[in-house]
């Protein structure tokens, strides 16, 4: 028995896609790769892992080197301490770069794992070549009262009960269509660890709650400079976080970034990566090919 099918029996497989487990403080990162050439590094959301990214990956991997970890506390991820706090995750990354030796890279993100890309191209713009952002707007964006029901969420997933049931984020209306009970249980499987479990209201503790949301709040990122190449795509069904309210209550982009643009998923909602994976994956290679 290999050691990943002795770590991970649930490992789901898909065709092309090769795993490693990479050690980095105080984590036993696993990562999945695709393809060969330019690397891109592709972090997932919550509640999900590397898998997220199966039909993206395997489609771009004909021009570019796909690096997709298990952030610390999910998928096949294994951390030394449950905590999390604002910057751990940020840090992982940058770890496993220097691990993979990469001294700079593209970064494709999606809902928490936007909010670690965000952190990595502000505090290091020089490891970050280009970046595209799924499903969260720009940090430089003010927040109001319009934004309250994309939090709807928040609550639940902060003190959610050990073991309850999170098969609703994954229905309407963060997806747009009918997600399968299969997806749904990849996604889920790694959450019967009940440490990986724990890492949900983590993140919202730590990561969120207590980091980053104070830093919105108060309009920090206005008083900085985004300086990578920046996308920022949303799902057209992702309401109200669609493009148009994005680009009505972003303000004047240029004070805040050197270079921006602005996308719609059609036919997707927040989960867009599943409900239109093709839409995506043809986002990103055009805005790759515009950024050099």
């Amino acid at each position: 028995m290999s050691d990943i099918e002795a770590i991970a029996p649930d490992m789901p497989s898909v065709t092309g896609v090769r795993h490693e487990y990479v050690d980095v403080p105080g984590l036993h990162m696993h990562v999945a790769h695709a393809g060969a050439g330019e690397p891109v590094i592709m972090l997932h959301g919550l509640p999900q892992h590397w898998w997220q990214w199966r039909a993206i990956a395997t489609a771009l991997a004909g021009r570019y080197s796909l690096i997709c970890p298990d952030a610390r506390g999910f998928g096949w991820s294994q951390a030394e301490s449950p905590r999390i706090d604002r910057y751990s995750m940020r840090d992982d990354v940058l770890a496993l770069m220097d691990t993979l030796g990469l001294e700079r890279a593209r970064v494709v993100a999606h809902d928490m794992g936007a909010l670690v890309a965000t952190q990595l191209a502000y505090t290091h713009p020089e490891r970050v070549h280009a970046l595209v952002v799924l499903s969260v707007p720009p940090p430089f964006m003010r927040m109001g009262p319009g934004m309250l029901p994309a939090m709807r969420h928040v609550p639940k997933l902060r003190f959610r009960k050990p073991g309850q049931s999170l098969e609703w984020v994954f229905r309407p209306p963060y997806v747009a269509g009918a997600m399968t009970d299969e997806t749904r249980g990849v996604y889920l499987a790694p959450l019967r660890d009940p440490a990986k479990d724990a890492a949900i209201s983590e993140v919202y503790r730590g990561l969120l709650i207590g980091g980053e949301m104070p830093a919105l709040v108060t309009g920090a990122y206005r008083r900085r400079r985004l300086r990578a190449p920046t996308l920022y795509a949303f799902g057209a069904k992702d309401v109200p976080l669609t493009e148009a309210y994005v680009r009505a209550h972003v303000g004047d982009v240029k004070r805040f970034a050197d270079d921006v643009e602005f996308a719609s998923i059609p036919d997707a909602a927040h989960f867009a990566t599943d409900d239109n994976p093709r839409a995506v994956q043809e986002l990103i290679l055009r805005f790759f090919a515009r950024t050099g």
